[in-house]
């Protein structure tokens, strides 16, 4: 008997759903928003495996509906504050992510905002949309340069590497912070937090969303970089404290801000304040979004059930969760 996998969307990028259903019986929620967990919990019952996206809440709750036989929750995204991790852990249920094959796509987005905060993209862009563009002037839409500035990463994993990649070529300093790459490389220079805000002309955020890292960009912190510097965010909104940011953009304490990720997602028709910032470009969290990258991260997340069903070790399991059904947790660190 084929066992029953629950997928919180019914329509995924690549052929990654057609090969689960060929080894087994697929559940798929059928709505196009976002599904909660009541609209979830009704399909739960019995399956072994949960295939879900990376802002799709899988709680204690959803767990408990899907009973004693699941087994792994796979999740197509590098995040994962969506999950109950420790209610998982309890349950002795594997949870797994798709960090590598996101990465070069993330960074080669994450770049993308460099350049149009530091050049103002989107107030020149509104400029010809708005008809306004009627001379050339000298003092219309200065910027501020990318080459040759200093590049400050705050977690320093495979995005943040790519980043770094991508800076030397602009001829950046790259400078990174984060404990779990306490090292230099040949790519960054590892420096204390205190030192990457005040130093860095752009500083980049890579840091999964956790208790130790929600707020980890306040006022405190916004207020010890350099009023000419550009703040970039494509990891998680939480990272944020997106009301510390506005007031730093408004009142000239910050030069811009490149941002990916909110608080609250999806935002819907009432927008954050920070869309409407000359001074900030705003994206609907589309850092891994290419085709060829999406259905990696789909096949990579079937790939992870169909291995755990198989009674294979996960390829990609979470930092701290085992990577079998029931074993001991690991206790490595995350970071995006």
């Amino acid at each position: 008997m084929k066992k029953r996998v629950l997928a919180t969307r019914e329509n995924l990028p690549g052929g990654g759903l057609g090969r689960l259903s060929e080894t087994a019986e697929l559940v798929a929620w059928p709505g196009t928003g976002k599904p909660g967990p009541a609209d979830l919990a009704p399909l739960a019952p019995g399956v072994s495996g949960v295939l879900a996206l990376g802002n799709d809440p899988v709680d204690g709750a959803l767990m408990d509906a899907a009973g004693p036989g699941l087994r792994v929750i796979a999740l197509a995204s590098m995040g994962f504050d969506n999950v109950d991790r420790a209610a998982a852990a309890e349950r002795g249920i594997v949870v797994t992510h798709t960090p590598a094959v996101l990465a070069e796509t993330t960074a080669d987005l994450t770049f993308a905002l460099i350049l149009a905060a530091r050049r103002r993209l989107g107030a020149a862009t509104a400029t010809l949309a708005d008809g306004a563009w009627e001379l050339f002037r000298m003092h219309d839409h200065l910027g501020l340069d990318v080459h040759g500035a200093t590049l400050g990463l705050i977690g320093y994993g495979q995005i943040g590497r790519a980043v770094a990649r991508r800076a030397h070529g602009f001829g950046m300093r790259v400078l990174h912070h984060d404990p779990y790459a306490p090292d230099d490389d040949d790519l960054s220079t590892s420096v204390g937090l205190a030192v990457l805000l005040a130093e860095s002309d752009v500083v980049s955020l890579h840091v999964p969303l956790t208790e130790e890292t929600r707020h980890l960009i306040s006022a405190r912190e916004l207020a010890a970089m350099k009023p000419t510097a550009t703040l970039v965010s494509t990891s998680r909104g939480g990272v944020v404290d997106e009301e510390a940011l506005l007031h730093a953009v408004r009142e000239g304490r910050l030069h811009s801000a490149g941002l990916d990720v909110y608080e609250r997602e999806p935002m819907g028709t009432e927008l954050s304040p920070l869309v409407a910032e000359e001074h900030v470009i705003t994206l609907p969290h589309i850092g891994s979004a290419t085709e060829a990258t999406r259905a990696a991260m789909v096949d990579l997340a079937v790939d992870n059930i169909l291995d755990v069903l198989a009674e294979r070790p996960a390829r990609t399991p979470l930092p701290g969760s085992p990577a079998v059904p029931g074993t001991p947790a690991g206790t490595a660190g995350a970071r995006a």
